[in-house]
Parts: structure tokens; sequence; C-alpha cells
């Protein structure tokens, strides 16, 4: 697919690229729901796309869309295994948490566009953290959990994170302390309010699994995302969310000079977990086919689009057998449950 940036191009080039658009009905394509969609609009902000003829089409659908579909056709299905937090919710119980998780970012002030860091090893909160803010319109920006207190200032900053979610510690990180050391002025802040010399953008830090100074605890914003009110709130917000919206940044590992961000959009993630579905021919398995145990990091392209949004997609039950990759727990893991798929670790 060639991707042509319109605002420089001269007229008779932008008039070249219309009637190639109109000719092969680029407007159209289909949801998650299977549905046809002929209204769908071209993308905005001076991008155009060409295509080629195939016989596959695209989906235009929004992650929350795919998600919300699934739950709709298999809402009694097991959607989620977190093996170590001893976790299991089917796709009706997961929507609902990942609902009521979106309604709480908006309820505390984040914001379509607004970037979000998620950094920390596999859990359930990175899952709800990945689904949750695509279902707001919020930017999820992965932060590798290795990182120490230069990497990260230089990916927040880089990126103008306004919120970052982290557990208290893993094994030997400690991320708050980590997180402080960059921002002292954290310990005294007013939770949702921290004001940083080093990190301007960053407004907004919740801990995921223990109340810490100047931070908001993930259960609380969960709770307050449960208010009629707050949910009506992101019903309302939900109208403006486009497949072409950016959602995930993606950072490069730095070998070769600083991490380089990669911005993905709902277009991209979805249609690339639709396409790992169908090389693995998912649509043609059994429920009980569609296990899939992943041992791979969830900051990482493969765990978030080859896991995650995999599952989602496909109506995939998802195992997270480890927080990091352990082969032994994985292997345990596949013989215990059945499992029928697994994912492997990136190399190189």
């Amino acid at each position: 697919m060639l991707r042509v940036q319109a605002p420089g191009a001269t007229s008779i080039y932008l008039a070249l690229v219309r009637a190639i658009l109109l000719g092969h009905d680029m407007a159209q394509g289909i949801t998650c729901s299977g549905r046809v969609n002929l209204t769908n609009p071209l993308p905005i902000g001076g991008l155009s796309y060409v295509q080629g003829h195939t016989s596959q089409l695209l989906v235009n659908s929004t992650v929350g869309e795919c998600l919300d579909a699934t739950a709709q056709r298999f809402p009694n299905r097991e959607a989620l295994v977190i093996v170590h937090e001893n976790i299991r919710l089917n796709f009706a119980q997961l929507k609902e948490e990942v609902d009521k998780a979106a309604s709480g970012l908006l309820s505390i002030g984040l914001r379509k566009g607004d970037r979000l860091g998620m950094w920390g090893p596999n859990s359930y909160a990175w899952v709800l953290i990945q689904l949750a803010t695509a279902q707001a319109g919020i930017i999820l920006v992965s932060v590798n959990p290795a990182y120490q207190s230069t990497e990260l200032e230089y990916v927040l900053r880089k990126v103008g994170c306004k919120a970052i979610v982290f557990p208290k510690q893993f094994k030997t990180q400690q991320y708050y302390d980590i997180l402080k050391h960059i921002c002292p002025e954290l310990e005294k802040a007013q939770p949702g309010a921290l004001k940083s010399k080093r990190l301007p953008d960053l407004t907004t830090v919740i801990s995921a699994d223990a109340a810490l100074p100047g931070t908001l605890l993930l259960d609380d914003v969960v709770a307050a995302g449960s208010k009629e009110q707050n949910l009506a709130q992101l019903r309302y917000h939900q109208q403006f969310l486009s497949c072409y919206d950016p959602i995930n940044i993606q950072f490069t590992s730095g070998t070769t000079g600083s991490p380089k961000g990669a911005t993905l959009s709902h277009h991209n993630i979805v249609n690339n977990a639709i396409l790992i579905g169908q090389r693995l021919k998912m649509p043609t398995k059994t429920a009980e086919e569609l296990r899939l145990v992943l041992p791979s990091p969830l900051y990482h392209c493969l765990g978030s689009v080859g896991g995650t949004m995999v599952s989602i997609v496909h109506g995939v039950t998802l195992l997270l057998s480890s927080p990091s990759f352990n082969g032994k727990k994985a292997l345990e893991a596949i013989s215990r449950e059945k499992w029928a798929l697994g994912d492997k670790p990136p190399v190189g």
C-alpha cells in the first residue's frame, strides 16, 4: 500500500491521486463485525491511500469496536488468563472492565490524543490499559520495563507523555524510585497534578498495585469509571474516534542510537492482527483450538499485536504465562491448560 503525503503535491498530482482513489473505492472496507462499511471517510490530515487490486479488504474498525464485536459473538468464551495473578475473564467480563478503565481515564482528565506510558512487565494491568486507552482514544506509549531513569526520561519527553502507569517494582526494578529520581516533585505532589521541571507534560502518575505518594491507584481509577455519568462520557467521546487515529507509540531498541518512536493507528494494528490470525488459519479452528500462550513481552509488537490484538479480533483465549519470559512456565501452561498455540519471544 502506497502512502502519499498530499499537502506538498501539485494540483495535477492531487487530481491523479483523487482519480485513482475514486476508481478503487478506497473509502470502502469491512468492520470487525463483518459488515461492509461504505461510508467510512478517507483519512484526514492530508494523507491519501492508494491500493491496487486485492481480494482482501482491509477492516475499518477501531480496537474498541473489535472488542465490542467479539464480546457480542463470544460473551462466555474465556478471553484472558493471567497465571501469575490468578485471573480469568471471559470476553463479556473483559469488555466490562475495559469500559470502566477507559471511563476512569477520562474521568481524571485524560483526553483523545493524550499520551499515556505503560511501564512494567506482563500483567493484567498491561492488557487492561492497552485496551482501555484504545477505547478512550488515548495513545498508549509502550515503555520497555527494563528502562532506567535516563532512558525513561528520554522517551517520556520525546512523545510528551501526560500520564504513566507502572507497578511499584518487579525484580530489581524499583519503578516508583526510578521515576522519583527524574521527578523529585512526585513525592509531595497532589495525585493527578504533578508539576515536574524535567517532565513538564507529565501530570498524572498511576500506580498499578500500591498506594504511593503523589500517585493515583489504578483500582480507584477503574472504580470511578464504573459511575454511569463517567460511562456516558466515554460513550460520547467514542463518537469522535476514527480507525485512522494514532493509538500506539512503540520504540525501537535503540541499539544504533536513541530509541525511535513509531506511531501506529487502530487501522494498522487491527489489520495486522487480522492477517496474522488468517495466516495461522484461526478462522477455521474450533474454540478449543483458539487458545494462545504468550511468553513474549507486551511492550513489544509481538506481544501487544500478535498476542492481545489477535485475541481480540479472532476471539482467541490469551494466556500470559509469566511476567517476563520464562520458557519453563510457558511449557507448563501449555501442558496444564492444553493450549494449542504459542508465541515465541522476539529474537535479534
